[in-house]
């Protein structure tokens, strides 16, 4: 809301003789990252999205804040929670009237409502612009910095699972496969950094089933997974510096792209454009989603900006040895393996296989003002054993080959309440990728965008993740626009229809096909702590079918998905929330399926020190088509959607307790009870029983 002229004067005079110690009596919020999350997505359908690395990265914002005084327009359109006139008018208040001296004065700046303010402020902070160098040298800070943490997690599947029974002998006489190492999963790591300053992280992993091996010659080293990572920024001339494990993120991401992606959901406006913010440090434990080795970022002049990186690591891959004397490559690799897992023999006989060499850069120019920005981005990828998929249609465009160079230009501009923006790149291939939108405010409560992409089918690209139906930027077409709308007070209607093809044919699609993909969305806001809201989705998308042609032929698959999603807070330590989802689903117009599941959680603070939070589900659903996945919560910097098929219930419970001022514990218990089974999963996840019991634990010391 924007203040009357009166009162904003009293406001500012009131700030600038108290601002100081209202700095620092301000509180920022604790981050509800639970309810954000399902704001943000439209319907988790899938385990095989990184929802991972979005969680962590709204924990990032979390722990080291966005400076207000000091953000870019990058970097605020990197939290998803302002929308571009928001944005500006931001960055016109600090022009025009000097830095904030309060988050308290976000209330004078047209456009920030309560809503918005109250969902920004555990994402953000107002601090001085004082230089790093003024805190005294880089290893004081470091030594003396509040914000840093060490993680240790344990978590197991109570029940035996087939994978780690006594292997059983075969008619030919050789033993069955069974996992090598013991059902714990284990995690630590320890961060420690400072906004614009240095970020100083390592991590370690252990999956359930792999083993804890030192065996230095097939590079394995006590535990299966290791990153770490050293970044400096802000440095005069050098803006970034990281060493180790980091992320890129330039343009639209259709060359390179890491970290907060949402794609097609819920919030139709924000999440449609990618925010260009250079390299990030990565602490995550995704094993297949970062760069390993130096990038650097310097500011050539004030308005143009260079990046450089190179990378060298070892990727899980299927290589094998052609059996035919005329085949292109004696040695070759199907395609990556992106799990992470390496349990049993085959999966290590995989792990790290293939060697990938990634160098490149990246030169932007950003205008003054900073609302035109283009760029170039290179990606020049070398493997040390060429890729070849397998041998069928759908991947007679696939990249084949040891090297691939892709060059991209991206652009975009805010002219009034419109910003323009996209990217085309092309790969050696020859094929081309391109994505174009906008965003533009229509009235001060619509707004709408719009966005076009095409990817060629040999277009070629291993990090990218432009907005897309398909998982990879490759043989599709498609035009988005989304709608939001607040009516009046409290309420917001959002919408999005999303039109699609594949050219060419798929797996699981002997023909080019096409579909289409619409939701809609009305939520009510009866306070800033009570959120209630209906949505429905329908996404239609063609796939085989059995005909006595001897042609393929494909029909349209329809999946329509109904969302009611109640959150409120009856006191100050106690929250409510019930959900209530369900599918129909139906193959080239046959009978049609559903599924369900009905959610109760509950949160309650007991004291200052013990917050206890769980919930009770109920899941009915005709097969695995219909397979609900839900959002639950979970440890800290952990994520949990578990697919719920067949019937049964889900329950958890999760226990923080805050033991001393350093020392924070977490321990959560889950169960899934199935009705009418005698085995849950399938494979060596198989168990004896209709349960499956979950524990895990974790402790944050803060040094």
């Amino acid at each position: 809301m924007k203040l009357p002229f009166v009162p904003l004067a009293t406001l500012g005079l009131l700030l600038l003789t108290a601002g100081p110690v209202l700095a620092q009596e301000y509180v920022r919020p604790p981050a509800d990252l639970d309810r954000l999350v399902q704001e943000l997505f439209a319907e988790i359908q899938s385990d095989q999205v990184p929802y991972e690395d979005l969680y962590e990265t709204l924990l990032l914002y979390y722990q080291t804040p966005l400076n207000l005084n000091t953000a870019t327009r990058e970097e605020l359109r990197a939290l998803l929670l302002l929308s571009e006139t928001q944005i500006s008018a931001l960055l016109e208040h600090r022009q025009t009237q000097g830095n904030l001296i309060s988050l308290y004065e976000l209330q004078s700046i047209e456009g920030f409502d309560l809503r918005t303010i109250y969902r920004v402020s555990p994402f953000v902070a107002v601090q001085s612009n004082l230089g790093n160098s003024a805190r005294g040298p880089l290893w004081k800070r470091i030594a003396q910095e509040d914000n840093n943490a060490l993680f240790v997690r344990y978590e197991r599947v109570l029940q035996e699972r087939e994978g780690y029974t006594a292997p059983t002998v075969s008619r030919s006489g050789s033993l069955s496969s069974r996992y090598l190492g013991s059902p714990d999963k284990l995690m630590a790591r320890f961060r420690v950094s400072h906004q614009r300053d240095f970020s100083l992280g390592l991590t370690a992993e252990k999956d359930a089933g792999e083993p804890l091996t030192w065996s230095p010659s097939t590079r394995r080293y006590g535990a299966d997974f290791y990153s770490g990572h050293f970044v400096l920024q802000e440095r005069g001339r050098l803006k970034t510096l990281a060493l180790g494990d980091y992320q890129l993120q330039f343009g639209q991401g259709l060359l390179l792209s890491s970290g907060l992606q949402v794609g097609k959901g819920a919030e139709t406006i924000t999440t449609i454009r990618r925010s260009s913010l250079g390299v990030r440090p990565y602490s995550s434990v995704l094993e297949s989603t970062f760069f390993r080795g130096a990038a650097a970022t310097f500011n050539l002049t004030s308005t143009l900006r260079a990046t450089a990186f190179l990378s060298r690591k070892r990727v899980d891959a299927n290589v094998q040895t052609a059996t035919d004397s005329l085949a292109e490559f004696d040695e070759f690799s199907s395609g990556f393996l992106i799990t992470g897992f390496h349990r049993t023999a085959s999966e290590l006989a995989n792990r790290q296989t293939l060697r990938e060499t990634i160098g490149g850069g990246n030169l932007t120019y950003t205008s003054r003002s900073s609302n035109f920005s283009a760029g170039l981005t290179a990606v020049d990828t070398h493997f040390d054993k060429p890729l070849q998929r397998q041998a069928e249609l759908y991947n007679a465009f696939e990249f084949r080959g040891r090297h691939n160079l892709a060059l991209g230009a991206h652009y975009s501009y805010v002219i009034r309440n419109i910003i323009l923006f996209g990217e085309t790149a092309r790969s050696s291939s020859g094929g081309l990728g391109t994505v174009n939108g906008l965003l533009a405010s229509l009235a001060s409560t619509v707004d709408v965008s719009l966005l076009y992409r095409n990817y060629a089918r040999d277009f070629h690209t291993f990090y990218g993740n432009a907005l897309s139906e398909n998982t990879r930027n490759i043989n599709e077409k498609g035009l988005y626009v989304g709608l939001k709308m607040r009516p009046i007070a409290r309420w917001e209607v959002s919408a999005y229809y999303d039109q699609f093809s594949f050219p060419w044919l798929k797996f699981q699609a002997g023909t080019p096909t096409q579909g289409y993909d619409w939701l809609v969305r009305v939520a009510f806001a009866p306070s800033k702590t009570s959120l209630l809201y209906a949505q429905i989705r329908n996404r239609v998308k063609e796939y085989d079918v059995a005909s006595a042609s001897s042609l393929p032929q494909t029909a349209p698959t329809q999946r329509r998905s109904l969302l009611l999603f109640y959150d409120t807070s009856p006191t100050l330590n106690l929250s409510l929330r019930t959900r209530l989802q369900g599918t129909h689903y139906r193959e080239d117009n046959g009978p049609q399926r559903t599924g369900y599941v009905l959610a109760q959680d509950a949160a309650v603070k007991i004291g200052r020190r013990l917050q206890l939070s769980g919930r009770y589900a109920l899941f009915d659903t005709d097969d695995f088509d219909t397979r609900q996945y839900v959002f639950e919560q979970d440890v800290l910097y952990a994520f949990s959607v578990p697919a719920l098929s067949g019937q049964g219930t889900r329950a958890y419970a999760i226990a923080e307790v805050k033991c001393t001022k350093h020392l924070t514990l977490w321990l959560r218990y889950a169960e899934t009870h199935y009705r009418n089974q005698d085995t849950v999963g399938s494979g060596l996840e198989e168990l004896q029983g209709p349960r499956r019991s979950e524990v895990k634990a974790q402790a944050r010391y803060r040094f």
